[in-house]
């Protein structure tokens, strides 16, 4: 096996990084958590 290219090791570290964060903000945004999530507009009625 070649050695691999330690630019390339980070790129898909980085990109793995940033699909699971966004999956991470879809779940708790869509999905169940969201449930408990307040909404500060309706908080602070005039």
């Amino acid at each position: 096996m070649e050695n691999i290219e330690p630019a390339i090791v980070l790129s898909i570290s980085v990109v793995i990084a940033l699909i699971a964060i966004t999956i991470m903000s879809i779940y708790t945004s869509f999905g169940p958590p969201s449930k408990e999530l307040g909404d500060p507009f309706e908080d602070h009625e005039d």
